[in-house]
């Protein structure tokens, strides 16, 4: 049985991220599509928790959620691999997920739980990789990763391993709703189709998020694959309709979906809202930008 030294234990935040504005510019020869994005981190986090093992060279997963893959399937585990393979580490290391980001939400959990653990063994195992070169191992791992590494909100392009921070001065407030059923990625980017999608302006997006005018962020929010999703799953657009009516200023799908949020720039307003959306949805959380 392993044991572990106790003083060897990181604990990193894994927070969740929503997408301001996504556009698809077209498929790549490597079969990815080429994406230009704005995204933000919000308040809500898993916790990843980092222990070595003393007497073992295994990666052992441990988790409070049934919903979090403990195999080689899991994000936070293909990290510490691409940890291990590139640095030659012979240790093991147990990693356990705090599990609070709902997973298949188009809200990067998977992702997030990576980065947090590429930053954690860079500090358990003392490597001093800076952020852009553990973001460049995030490659390996998935498309969000890169972003989920620096955790703050950035201009994202090529299928997301371009990642430049932007200032965003104002923290808004965020209501996320995430419906009962998850989305495959993969299977929405299949049936993206380049002469039927809206293409959002992007840069406007940005000038807006630096310049905190939340009037031209409500006018620029946009995602083209929101009509991809909402094909199949009717449901996003009655969420959708639902926090309008109960008086969000903006509302957007995040990411594949189907996760959708609101923004809203009072406390009050927001929490009225929630506590409104409850009933029409389980899955419903109150958080802030960061």
């Amino acid at each position: 049985m392993a044991w572990y030294n106790r003083n060897m234990e990181i604990t990193e935040k894994a927070p969740a991220k929503i997408n301001l504005g996504l556009d698809v510019l077209g498929k790549r020869a490597d079969g990815y599509h080429e994406l230009d994005m704005i995204m933000t981190s919000v308040d809500l986090s898993d916790r990843i928790t980092v222990r070595e093992l003393e007497n073992e060279q295994v990666i052992r997963l441990q988790s409070n959620s049934s919903f979090v893959p403990l195999n080689k399937k899991n994000h936070a585990y293909k990290a510490a691999m691409v940890m291990k393979k590139t640095f030659g580490i012979k240790k093991g290391v147990e990693i356990y997920i705090d599990k609070k980001t709902p997973v298949a939400a188009g809200l990067a959990g998977g992702s997030s739980d990576a980065a947090a653990t590429l930053r954690a063994l860079n500090q358990l195992w003392q490597l001093n990789l800076t952020t852009q070169e553990l973001a460049k191992l995030g490659e390996q791992i998935g498309s969000d990763v890169p972003y989920c590494v620096y955790g703050q909100t950035a201009r994202v392009t090529g299928r997301g391993e371009h990642v430049r921070p932007i200032d965003n001065p104002k923290k808004f407030w965020v209501i996320l709703v995430k419906p009962s059923f998850g989305v495959s990625t993969p299977e929405i980017f299949r049936h993206v189709k380049m002469d039927k999608i809206q293409h959002p302006d992007i840069d406007a997006l940005e000038d807006a998020v630096v310049n905190s005018d939340f009037d031209a962020l409500l006018q620029n929010l946009g995602n083209a694959l929101e009509t991809v999703t909402l094909a199949k799953h009717p449901l996003i657009s009655k969420i959708k309709e639902r926090l309008l009516a109960s008086g969000a200023d903006g509302v957007l799908m995040s990411g594949s979906g189907p996760t959708v949020f609101a923004l809203c720039q009072q406390e009050k307003k927001a929490q009225r809202i929630c506590n409104s959306i409850k009933g029409f949805c389980d899955e419903v959380y109150l958080v802030r930008m960061l």
